[in-house]
């Protein structure tokens, strides 16, 4: 994930911060508890493609 990208990208949700989850290839925006996917070096962007945190990965 280019580092560049990172820093400019943020949550359409919450318009909050991006952390980069790089095991599991995702974006994680911790305010929405929900996780995009990246899928072959692009982030998916879209609430309904998105991952929902479990209690334990939203803190």
């Amino acid at each position: 994930m280019d580092s560049k990208l990172l820093e400019m990208l943020v949550c359409p949700v919450t318009k909050g911060p991006l952390i980069y989850d790089r095991e599991r290839q995702e974006l994680v925006s911790k305010s929405a508890r929900l996780a995009y996917p990246i899928r072959d070096g692009i982030p998916v962007m879209l609430e309904e493609e998105a991952r929902r945190l479990g209690p334990e990965e939203a803190e």
